[in-house]
């Protein structure tokens, strides 16, 4: 293996999740399990809401693209993930691995943004219902898609040439499931203060910002909803937030775990642990999350099927 500087840099080795042996076979079948429901229930969502126009509007054109993000997002890492646990070596190459990072980031950072435009889809819908279809404009949703699109490229580039211009000395293990930023940065020679410094400054800008945007949404929502005079009117305007608020929830509380602290402060068992949220669980709860606690989505789910049965 040829080592010395990173473009010479034949490949790596990933840790995985666990080293236990008597793990690995139980853990590939959990993980396999979560993986095809990711990929059914996204797939799935996608096609429902392509297929019928009663969904066609800014709310389920955001859930439309938020569906193909996890799809996208789960596939960069879970189908590698469950090779090394039935292989003896786990192995990436060097430019496999960069590329895992690029769309790993990229898949991220727009699920960040993609969950601010749906809170904002929901604070137009709730505080200003009149003026909702020429706010939320077909103009307006791809512009608001197109944004999050290209922050998530720019960002994604940023830590990616950042990684590039790095130096890899003997050691090439990667004490992680996937080619993450933190754990690919410690096997550095060089000097990685810059590396850690940008992703601290440029992921808390952006999970501060899109947050502090959530967080003004919903306190704008909290006091259009408690001057609702009817419960059934309250209880309705909840149900449309609450699926949105549980995908924030699970989304950014594990990303901000392992990106808004210095990385000698956490070992990286605890990362791999909070990326297993964001890169697994939370891809496949989204569209439970949002089919199952959304009354358009059942009723049209059920029309299909009665459509296909008789």
């Amino acid at each position: 293996m040829a080592m010395g500087n990173s473009s010479f840099m034949a490949e790596f080795i990933l840790m995985g999740l666990t080293d236990h042996p008597d793990l690995q076979l139980p853990l590939f079948f959990l993980f396999g399990a979560m993986y095809t429901v990711t990929v059914l229930g996204n797939s799935g969502l996608i096609t429902l809401i392509g297929m019928n126009s009663h969904l066609h509007n800014p709310m389920y054109f955001f859930l439309f693209n938020l569906s193909f993000i996890d799809l996208c997002h789960s596939s960069i890492v879970t189908p590698k993930m469950l090779i090394n646990f039935i292989s003896r070596k786990n192995i990436i190459s060097y430019s496999s691995c960069i590329v895992q990072l690029y769309f790993f980031c990229f898949f991220g950072v727009s699920e960040c943004y993609v969950l601010t435009s749906m809170a904002y889809d929901r604070y137009v819908a709730i505080c200003n219902p009149l003026l909702y279809n020429i706010t939320m404009s077909p103009k307006m949703c791809v512009n608001l898609m197109f944004g999050s699109y290209l922050m998530a490229f720019s960002i994604a580039m940023t830590h990616t040439g950042n990684m590039l211009r790095l130096t890899f000395c003997d050691a090439h293990t990667i004490n992680h499931y996937f080619c993450d930023i933190l754990p690919v940065l410690q096997l550095s020679c060089m000097s990685t203060y810059v590396n850690e410094l940008v992703l601290l400054i440029v992921g808390g800008i952006n999970i501060i910002m899109t947050c502090l945007t959530i967080f003004i949404s919903y306190g704008f929502i909290l006091s259009s909803i408690l001057h609702i005079s009817s419960t059934e009117g309250r209880s309705k305007a909840f149900s449309t937030c609450s699926s949105h608020i549980m995908a924030v929830s699970l989304f950014f509380g594990s990303t901000a775990f392992v990106y808004l602290q210095p990385s000698s402060a956490m070992s990286m068992n605890e990362g791999k642990i909070s990326s297993v949220f964001y890169t697994i669980v939370v891809p496949m709860m989204n569209p439970l999350i949002y089919s199952l606690r959304n009354k358009d989505v059942i009723l049209v789910m059920r029309k299909n099927l009665k459509r296909k049965i008789f």
